[in-house]
C-alpha cells in the first residue's frame, strides 16, 4: 500500500554507539516495505525501525538497495515480525 510513515532507522555501528536517522516510506505492507533512508545502508544490514505514529519498534534487514533520489535512499526493507500492527493502518 502506497503510504508515507515518518520512522527512526536504528542500526548498530562497528565501533561506538548506534547511529539514529529519521526516515520516512513510500510502500508499507506486513512483510516490510520501501523506506527512503538519508543514509546509504548496506545489502543484509540489520537495523531497527522505530514507526513516530505507533510508537511500535520492529528489527529488520535491507534486502534490496535502489537508487539514491534528491529525498534519499531507496531501500526495500524486510520485517522480521510479522501479524503486528506495526504500521497503524490496515494492509
Amino acid at each position: 500500500m502506497n503510504s508515507r510513515v515518518s520512522v527512526v532507522i536504528a542500526c548498530n555501528e562497528p565501533i561506538g554507539p548506534p547511529s539514529y536517522e529519521p526516515a520516512f516510506t513510500r510502500v508499507v505492507s506486513a512483510n516490510g516495505c520501501l523506506l527512503v533512508s538519508p543514509k546509504e545502508l548496506e545489502l543484509r544490514q540489520h537495523l531497527r525501525l522505530t514507526n513516530l505514529s505507533t510508537r511500535r519498534t520492529v528489527e529488520g534487514v535491507v534486502v534490496w538497495k535502489g537508487v539514491q533520489r534528491p529525498d534519499g535512499w531507496d531501500m526495500g526493507v524486510e520485517i522480521a515480525t510479522q501479524g503486528l500492527d506495526f504500521w497503524g493502518v490496515e494492509l
